[in-house]
């Protein structure tokens, strides 16, 4: 399984992958495309009911002009880090295994750290706040001390220019703040995203009590 970019070369370029609604008629948008920036939290609406994002919390790790990058938290595979990537399996979070991180380039592996944003630590490309990228082509045990964790992703998700506007306009993603602690949750989907629409307000909260598929709520 191919490194994650080196953190000066950015991410991985993004094909159109995002999924809209199948079927589904357009409802009053949540939140606004202004709201999307890097470490920011697109949280599925219940009505998205595309399997690849149904339920799903993506962490934005990039987004402009030309395009959203994220990654998908709270979907632990079987593939044990140790297997792939060893020198990197002790700086892991429980489980160590690598996340699904999206349909896109699945043989990809992106990593993120929490890491203080004042420690200008070799092989860290700030994201957002604590959140970095991690060079996994360098040395892990310049890292240790300095990391309060990582988690590894295979693949990410990804949205062409245009693409997750019309998605948000069509109220099949919510935008919301992240806090810190998201990226590393040792929480399964589900329960991540009700306990993100959880610590909403308004709709979003109330939200938090529904289910993924539409017909179950």
């Amino acid at each position: 399984m191919p490194a994650s970019p080196e953190p000066e070369s950015g991410p991985p370029t993004r094909p159109a992958t995002g999924r809209r609604r199948a079927g589904a008629a357009p409802q009053l948008s949540i939140g606004c495309l202004d709201d999307v920036r890097a470490g920011a939290l697109l949280v599925a609406m219940p009505a998205l009911s595309d399997p690849t994002f149904a339920g799903a919390v993506v962490f934005v790790l990039d987004h402009s002009d030309t395009g959203t990058l994220g990654v998908v938290l709270g979907r632990p595979s079987q593939v044990e880090i140790r297997d792939v990537l060893p020198g990197w399996c002790d700086l892991a979070v429980p489980p160590g295994v690598f996340h699904v991180g999206g349909p896109c380039e699945t043989d990809t592996a992106l990593c993120l750290a929490t890491a203080s944003a004042d420690d200008p630590a070799v092989g860290l490309r700030p994201v957002a706040g604590d959140v970095h990228l991690v060079d996994l082509d360098g040395d892990p045990d310049a890292l240790v001390g300095r990391l309060s964790g990582l988690r590894v992703f295979a693949g990410y998700a990804g949205w062409s220019p245009g693409q997750l506007a019309g998605e948000i306009a069509e109220g099949a993603w919510a935008c919301v703040p992240s806090r810190p602690g998201d990226v590393l949750a040792d929480l399964a989907g589900p329960e991540l995203w009700r306990r993100v629409m959880g610590r909403q307000s308004g709709r979003l909260a109330v939200l938090s009590s529904a289910t993924a598929e539409p017909t179950l709520n």
